[in-house]
């Protein structure tokens, strides 16, 4: 399963990674495709009118991790970057998570330690 975290946007029948901006909305795609322009490695980008966009939508991955509440920021390899979401400070430093900021605890979580891995469209 592919870890989703931020916009999407479904434009001509097909989801895209997204940014809404005002009246558009810029669709990414790691691969050519007519209309796009590349704008780094693996990064196409197109901007259409929001009104075209049949659906915009946040995505979120949620988990749980040791017993407790995450959600998925990112993957790499078998690794999955994760925040805690439980909201209690002297848990997440008896997890040994790196705090990011205020209130905010991050880890690299063992993809085959995660559980109850979903989907949760906002």
């Amino acid at each position: 399963m592919t870890m989703r975290h931020g916009y999407y946007a479904k434009w001509r029948g097909t989801d895209y990674e997204a940014s809404p901006d005002g009246d558009t909305v810029r669709l990414y795609l790691p691969r050519p495709a007519d209309g796009f322009t590349q704008v780094a490695p693996d990064r196409y980008v197109r901007v259409v009118p929001a009104a075209e966009v049949d659906r915009l939508h946040y995505v979120r991955t949620r988990c749980s991790w040791r017993g407790e509440p995450f959600v998925v920021l990112g993957e790499h390899g078998e690794w999955l970057r994760v925040e805690y979401t439980g909201g209690r400070a002297p848990v997440a430093e008896r997890l040994g998570l790196e705090p990011f900021d205020r209130g905010v605890y991050q880890a690299w979580a063992p993809r085959g330690e995660v559980r109850d891995v979903h989907e949760e469209t906002v």
